[in-house]
């Protein structure tokens, strides 16, 4: 099976006549369907750099990127725009929900552009309300939500249009503790029992944690990766912390 993400020798570079920095350098790796990869590295590894290019806020200097088998490197214009709003679900460390809004209007918003009819949208809300936990606030707005639950409610809007990838940027970054463990778990609900698949940015050890793959970048190249396998959380946890004490991590 041809997996939904493939990234071949992805380079980066920033600046011109001689004051040029290369973000990234020949990243190569793929993510299947269903998984949950995470990407970690220290401040300027060229982790945010990946996930701008992936998720087309930023054009690739060279190299490939393929979601669902389309080169995304060679779409423009209005072909992007339609590729963005159909196969990529975003979730941000600030939400980015619109504040005059409800939850469920939120949520409803991606599927209302794409235009579902009114019946279908009401039905796919609910699914993916019931799934992750927040029905019961989808008649507030984002002043009245904890930041756990706006988290929630993103992620909802994220994966609601049954995109081919979900793409996080620190998603837990803005969140107390509580609230992180309660968005990881969603997140994993959205993996295990929806089939998303999730590509996440992440400087916490303990985000990455639940998490079935990392890497690791170091200079714009991946370092290393580590595979969750039979491990409990906890002992990936442990072995997270190694590699990013090798790092220097912060």
């Amino acid at each position: 099976m041809q997996p939904i993400l493939q990234v071949k020798n992805l380079e980066k570079v920033y600046g011109g006549k001689g004051n040029v920095s290369k973000a990234l350098n020949g990243v190569t790796f793929n993510v299947d369907q269903g998984e949950y990869v995470g990407v970690m590295g220290a401040s300027g590894s060229g982790k945010t750099s990946l996930l701008n290019c992936v998720s087309t806020i930023d054009s690739a200097t060279a190299g490939k990127i393929y979601i669902d088998g389309e080169d995304i490197t060679a779409l423009k214009g209005g072909q992007l725009a339609r590729f963005r709003s159909h196969k990529l679900g975003f979730i941000f460390q600030e939400y980015n929900l619109l504040d005059t809004l409800t939850a469920f209007e939120n949520i409803a918003l991606a599927l209302t552009i794409i235009k579902h009819s009114p019946k279908d949208v009401t039905r796919a809300v609910y699914a993916i309300a019931e799934k992750l936990s927040v029905t019961d606030i989808l008649n507030k707005y984002p002043i009245q939500m904890s930041g756990g639950q706006r988290q929630r409610i993103a992620s909802a809007r994220a994966i609601v249009t049954d995109p081919s990838l979900v793409l996080a940027d620190e998603p837990t970054g803005a969140l107390d503790s509580k609230s992180a463990k309660a968005l990881l778990e969603s997140l994993r609900v959205m993996v295990n029992e929806l089939r998303s698949t999730i590509l996440m940015v992440t400087h916490d050890p303990f985000a990455a944690s639940y998490c079935d793959r990392i890497l690791f970048i170091r200079d714009g190249s991946i370092f290393t990766e580590l595979i969750r396998g039979g491990d409990s959380r906890k002992d990936f946890f442990d072995k997270i912390i190694e590699v990013v004490a090798v790092l220097g991590g912060e």
